[in-house]
């Protein structure tokens, strides 16, 4: 089963179809599965393919995916929430964001596996998942300071 397929089922599944403007807004998520796009850039995104789509359809449609598992919300305090499809992990990836171009890179691997084992033996705290994110700055900006 493709991506789309999955998707398809987790919406069959509670209840909602995978319509027309739906599939759009998942088309330019897939897309951009690297770019960690706002609300606001997949709206423009999408109005390129479907222009009589609105800012409103957008994010209920993003609300929806979220609540379905489909794309995880991300906040780098920017003042933006961006968007990524969810990945299948025990725990989300980290993230390195720049503080100059605000470039998000992202780092695979989860590197706190052995602190969350030694907090869950000596708080008894059943740890679900993490976010942790990075902030500094990446190549490009340290050389132009060079």
């Amino acid at each position: 089963m493709n991506e789309i397929e999955k998707f398809k089922e987790k919406l069959k599944d509670k209840g909602y179809k995978l319509t027309t403007q739906r599939r759009v807004i998942l088309d330019v998520i897939m897309e951009n599965r690297d770019k960690h796009l706002s609300s606001e850039e997949i709206y423009d995104l999408v109005r390129l393919k479907y222009p009589e789509i609105g800012l409103a359809t957008v994010y209920r449609t993003l609300q929806l995916f979220e609540e379905l598992g489909i794309v995880y919300k991300l906040n780098f305090d920017d003042g933006r929430n961006r968007y990524e499809l969810y990945h299948n992990e025990n725990h989300q990836h980290h993230h390195l964001i720049c503080l100059k171009c605000g470039a998000v890179i992202e780092m695979e691997g989860d590197l706190l596996e052995n602190l969350e084992e030694a907090i869950e033996k000596t708080k008894d705290f059943e740890i679900i998942d993490h976010n942790v994110k990075f902030f500094g700055y990446c190549s490009k900006c340290r050389k132009s300071y060079n």
